[in-house]
């Protein structure tokens, strides 16, 4: 799951989104989602979702199991 991690920090940074807006936006608290970046925790379905549909990008890249993003 490093390349879910580095992606999701990617994908925040081009948008220029601070972690604790990122964890406003999925009602989880800001150290559940440093933990997302971090690669120690995995996000639920429902926010894994919601995370793709933010970031406009598919699950797959968000996962890493393709380099397509949309």
């Amino acid at each position: 799951m490093i390349k879910f991690a580095e992606r999701l920090r990617e994908l925040r940074r081009e948008k220029k989104v601070t972690q604790s807006k990122m964890a406003d936006f999925l009602g989880i608290k800001l150290r559940s989602y440093q933990n997302y970046e971090g690669g120690s925790r995995r996000p639920d379905y429902e926010g894994l979702v919601a995370l793709a549909d933010y970031f406009d990008v598919t699950t797959d890249y968000l996962l890493g199991r393709s380099d397509v993003r949309g």
